[in-house]
């Protein structure tokens, strides 16, 4: 057993769960990560994907009793069906497109200097939504959301395809954009994270399978391990968090971090692979 592979493995966790559901970007942080520690070949790839689940296991822990009240209440109640169907319709945009062109953005935009680039535009996109004007809060939580809310914030989450432009973020400043409460923009982000990395994970493994082997067992589960920890300490910090905040100070923090990537690049400081 690589003792030194367990470790990267259990920081690349460490980093997938406190960045999945802040607006910085896991996947950019996970590159860029990857990049230093070396670690950041095919079969990386697919590890820094599959350890999503575990950050998602986190979110069912969090919000396990809203589930299973939904669930044991499905064939009975229009509010639960309408709650599983919201999160369907927003989840099936990221999925058809993640098949269409999954392959095609893998290949040509998982560099560090493009997500050091939508790192930067990012942060400039939460600034100007957290400074202009506030929109008319239509919906108050999850429970009072319609299909077309749920499409337009499903079609939002596309944008985070684009790694370094966070999937957290897209998905609550945009549903912040369309009319959601700050709490309701981040439940619905949590919920919709579900089937969406879910399905992320089970579709990278199947389809690399042939990169994988039983001995890649103990790398995996210390990652999924850590993400799951990391990612529950987070989530519930988060939660008391947006009560009271704003996302200016992520905002700042993707700007500072992207520029120093690209400065620490261009001046040859820091040798970041692609």
């Amino acid at each position: 057993m690589d003792i030194s592979l367990l470790i990267k493995a259990a920081i690349m966790g460490v980093v997938e769960g406190l960045t999945e559901f802040l607006p910085i970007s896991s996947t950019g942080h996970l590159i860029l990560a990857g990049a230093l520690l070396g670690f950041d070949d095919d079969k990386a790839k697919v590890f820094d994907i599959a350890i999503q689940t575990g950050a998602i296991f986190a979110v069912i822990l969090v919000y396990w009793q809203k589930l299973r009240e939904t669930l044991l209440a499905l064939p009975s109640s229009q509010q639960a069906q309408r709650f599983a169907f919201n999160v369907l319709i927003g989840f099936l945009p990221a999925a058809v497109l993640g098949l269409l062109l999954g392959k095609a953005i893998k290949a040509n935009l998982f560099t560090p200097t493009v997500v050091a680039t939508t790192f930067i535009l990012g942060g400039f996109i939460i600034l100007w939504a957290e400074r202009r004007p506030a929109s008319k809060v239509r919906i108050q939580t999850v429970d009072d959301m319609r299909g077309r809310d749920a499409l337009k914030v499903g079609l939002v989450q596309c944008l985070a395809m684009i790694p370094g432009t966070s999937r957290s973020g897209a998905t609550i400043i945009g549903g912040m954009l369309l009319g959601l409460s700050r709490r309701a923009a981040t439940d619905f982000s949590f919920f919709l994270a579900i089937p969406t990395l879910i399905g992320a994970g089970a579709y990278s493994l199947y389809k690399e399978r042939a990169l994988l082997s039983v001995a890649d067992l103990p790398m995996f589960a210390v990652g999924l391990v850590f993400a799951f920890g990391s990612a529950w300490l987070c989530i519930r910090w988060l939660l008391r968090y947006v009560a009271t905040h704003s996302f200016v100070p992520f905002a700042w923090y993707r700007i500072i971090f992207g520029a120093v990537v690209l400065i620490t690049a261009q001046m040859g400081w820091v040798r970041w692979a692609a």
